[in-house]
């Protein structure tokens, strides 16, 4: 997401990087770029005019010309823009107040209202709540039978009694079947149009009127750009809202909606859906998309991933395998697969600092994965945990794996020294954090050097921690478009 758009500002970022000072000409210049760069992006033109003044006071003013590394200071005050422009301050959805607690959703129709249900739901499950879904879309074709399948496939309860009929009565109804099954929240999704309309906006209110919502979410596609602004405000001035999700971020969003509509409405964005899977969704956090934006990477929303993704088992057995100097097949296998349930590859990558412009020219494809999953298990036991016999004298196995796996020689060469890579980084990695020549035994010991090897990476010290996180490394899936 946002990838043109960070290119085009990388670009005119470029203008000032290495200058020992900044003259008004050089400001100008870049602020033009920066102004198209907006623009191109769909970002709501008076949007853009009060981003670059702004922009400028700070950028001609005594504190830039006169810093020492000025390129820095315009990248510091670029990055602020984005953030003030996208909401400031994160803010979190305030459930507080008496039970059930009721969320109304309202939007346009194909903006991802009823997915974006689904995803809350869960979300808020995992948060230790009880959510209910009600179907009051009553007029769009199959939205009732969609939302129970969501309500499914995310495990929590769903009302929806009917498939046509009085949607206001329905919400009525739902607070009362909350509190006899349980469930503190209450999730209405609401009938959307094709565009802004009287009905839709009547019977909106009254679902607010029948349920007096704790929170109000206005749902809106990201990639609908400049016209955010128009519907975001034709909601806010008729219906009123509380807060944004903003849905399809995965997608060929060029930022337009993101940047446009916390700035005209008023109103925070709360949540971002940035895939088609239940999990993928997120609090939203404008200085996180910012730091994406810019190809800072976005460290702290990649742990929280990690950490909601895999037990803290996994991860120390994770750590432990790869410093233990005895890294196999099954090992490589096992993290790939890790990888794979925190989302798409490409998503995942372009979080780690400086990626954002090193993916730039790579096709991230996720069936790569696969294909490397299949010419693993198409190994035998003793070659997934022996790797040197597929390389010393191993023609004819890596001919058969080939043909088990339905991929090419070349494809499993590649593979064993994509492999022989990553295996050498591992020692590299041990012997830094001085404990290859321990050989750790015990589980004990080798948490011990896995917490090691931590620290270092944290400071800097070794390959994969700030501020040298970057590069490709070979990994499979990724394949230069050049």
């Amino acid at each position: 997401m946002f990838e043109s758009l960070g290119q085009r500002l990388d670009e005119a970022l470029s203008r000032v990087r290495g200058r020992g000072r900044l003259d008004e000409a050089t400001v100008d210049a870049t602020l033009r770029e920066i102004r198209l760069a907006l623009l191109e992006a769909d970002v709501n033109f008076k949007v853009v005019r009060g981003f670059v003044n702004r922009l400028r006071d700070v950028l001609v003013g005594e504190e830039v010309s006169k810093a020492l590394n000025p390129s820095q200071q315009v990248v510091k005050a670029v990055h602020a823009e984005l953030v003030r422009a996208l909401g400031g301050e994160s803010e979190a959805l305030d459930l507080s107040g008496p039970k059930p607690s009721v969320i109304m959703l309202a939007g346009l129709q194909g903006s991802g209202k009823t997915t974006a249900a689904g995803k809350l739901a869960q979300q808020l499950k995992k948060k230790g709540r009880t959510p209910m879904l009600v179907a009051c879309d009553l007029q769009r074709p199959a939205a009732v039978q969609q939302l129970r399948v969501n309500a499914e496939k995310v495990g929590v309860h769903v009302y929806a009694p009917v498939e046509s009929g009085d949607p206001v009565a329905v919400a009525r109804e739902s607070l009362d079947k909350a509190r006899q099954t349980g469930c503190d929240v209450v999730i209405v999704d609401t009938a959307g149009r094709l565009h802004v309309d009287g009905e839709m906006m009547d019977q909106a209110r009254e679902i607010r009127a029948a349920v007096d919502p704790t929170a109000t979410l206005f749902v809106i596609d990201a990639m609908i750009g400049q016209e955010a602004v128009n519907v975001g405000k034709a909601f806010l001035d008729d219906v009123g809202f509380d807060g944004v999700i903003l849905t399809k971020l995965d997608g060929d969003a060029r930022g337009g909606a993101a940047l446009s509509v916390r700035e005209v409405t008023g109103r925070p964005i709360l949540f971002a859906s940035v895939g088609e899977k239940m999990e993928d969704f997120e609090a939203f956090h404008p200085d996180r998309l910012a730091d994406r934006i810019l190809g800072m990477g976005d460290m702290m929303t990649l742990i929280e991933k990690a950490e909601e993704t895999f037990t803290q088992e996994e991860t120390a057995k994770a750590e432990e395998t790869l410093l233990s100097g005895d890294f196999t097949f099954e090992d490589f296998l096992s993290q790939m697969q890790m990888v794979k349930r925190m989302g798409p590859l490409k998503g995942v990558l372009g979080m780690l600092p400086g990626m954002g412009q090193a993916l730039k020219d790579v096709d991230v494809d996720d069936k790569q994965l696969a294909h490397v999953e299949a010419m693993i298990t198409s190994m035998t036991i003793e070659e997934r945990r022996d790797p040197k016999l597929l390389t010393k004298g191993g023609a004819r196995r890596r001919r058969r794996i080939a043909a088990g796996s339905g991929r090419t020689v070349q494809e499993v060469n590649r593979l064993l020294k994509q492999f022989d890579q990553a295996r050498k980084m591992m020692k590299s990695v041990s012997k830094m954090a001085g404990t290859d020549s321990m050989k750790p035994k015990g589980r004990k010991a080798q948490a011990a050097q896995a917490q090691a090897a931590r620290k270092m990476m944290k400071s800097g010290q070794l390959p994969g921690g700030p501020p040298g996180a970057g590069g490709l490394g070979g990994f499979p899936g990724l394949q230069s478009k050049k």
